[in-house]
């Protein structure tokens, strides 16, 4: 027996309750099958994964032909596997054999509805807001997904960044300090990180006035510092590690080695697989050596 209540074994008392009446409801793909035909036992599981594809707007029934013979005299089948689509109480289509999936699909198509789309992952969809600068509509979704349950390591972490992003660092640091155990480190760590640069950044010149700055004078090394720490607060990172990159390489003791510190933790904000801490490690690398 199947866990999947759309896919079920069928005997003859049961045939026309749970086939024939089903099917006025929803299409029923019956299976004629038998435990020696090897064939049988490929196609069976096929068809067990398109059914539970269409999440209930597509029964399958099982027969057992060795044991069932009524059913079988009664549909006169002859080879095995054999399988038939029955639709408002009368057989619509089917065949004989082994198929493969693009063929079990295409007979089924012009009969059974198409799957409704799986629902939305809620923290997947707040992570694609955010992503998008989409910062207070993430906010909403992540307060309601928390609102169910608060022990959420990620949903919290994004939730602080959403909070950070209008301006209530403080509040997102209490958010962040909630956040249990080490299986969120580095997200963690980067939101921290990114908690650090907009804190930073709302006591600096805004960006259009350090741009003035160094257009003046292209050697301002803190105006060129403090414009990075804006675009970081703005997440603007490679234009961010561009700029800390070349002050690195001009001044490499500027503020202490503040530069190298910074780019070192745009790497733990980023992440190590960030196609851009990539590129810029190896930079660093060989501005080093």
């Amino acid at each position: 027996m199947s866990d999947n209540p759309h896919i079920f074994d069928v005997s003859s008392p049961y045939f026309d309750q749970l086939v024939i009446q089903n099917s006025f409801h929803q299409p029923v793909l019956v299976d004629f099958w038998a435990d020696w035909c090897a064939p049988c036992k490929a196609l069976m599981p096929l068809l067990a994964q398109i059914t539970e594809g269409y999440r209930g707007g597509l029964l399958l029934a099982k027969v057992n032909c060795d044991v069932e013979q009524d059913i079988v005299a009664r549909f006169g089948i002859r080879s095995l596997p054999t399988v038939v689509l029955f639709k408002d109480g009368q057989p619509v289509d089917g065949f004989a054999g082994a198929q493969p999936e693009s063929a079990i699909r295409a007979m089924l198509e012009p009969h059974v509805q198409a799957p409704p789309p799986a629902a939305a992952d809620p923290l997947e969809s707040a992570q694609a807001l955010f992503a998008e600068g989409r910062f207070g509509e993430a906010e909403s979704l992540l307060q309601t997904l928390l609102g169910e349950n608060s022990d959420q390591p990620a949903a919290l972490i994004l939730y602080a960044r959403c909070l950070a992003e209008r301006g209530e660092l403080g509040e997102a640091d209490t958010v962040l300090n909630a956040v249990k155990g080490d299986a969120h480190k580095q997200a963690l760590a980067a939101a921290r990180a990114q908690l650090t640069f907009l804190r930073q950044a709302a006591d600096l010149p805004d960006a259009a006035l350090l741009k003035s700055r160094l257009a003046q004078n292209a050697g301002d090394e803190e105006a060129a510092y403090q414009l990075c720490i804006q675009q970081l607060a703005r997440q603007q990172y490679e234009a961010a590690l561009d700029g800390l990159l070349k002050l690195f390489v001009s001044n490499r003791g500027y503020a202490d080695g503040l530069p190298h510190k910074t780019l070192l933790q745009v790497f733990d904000l980023l992440g190590s697989d960030h196609p851009l801490v990539t590129l810029y490690r190896r930079k660093l690398y060989q501005a080093i050596y």
